[in-house]
């Protein structure tokens, strides 16, 4: 199974990014969690200073903007 945290204190932005991460997943049929990360601490412990970050499987693949749903798809193997 393979772990989505979708990191930010709840901004548009923040709220938009894991909106697009649970579609994509869902869409995708892939055996998937998504964890929303809201607390400050917990999203450093990533190395993450700019919201909103994507980690999957531990590994940040975004930090600072919105993931488009492609680059969801390109980052669990499906694109």
């Amino acid at each position: 199974m393979i772990k989505i945290q979708v990191m930010g204190p709840g901004c548009p932005k923040c709220v938009k990014a894991e909106k697009v991460v649970r579609e994509a997943v869902a869409e995708s049929g892939i055996d998937a969690t998504v964890e929303k990360i809201t607390d400050f601490q917990d999203i450093a412990s990533f190395g993450v200073m700019s919201t909103p970050a994507v980690a999957v499987d531990g590994v940040v693949k975004i930090s600072g903007r919105c993931p488009s749903k492609k680059d969801v798809l390109n980052w669990l193997g499906l694109s």
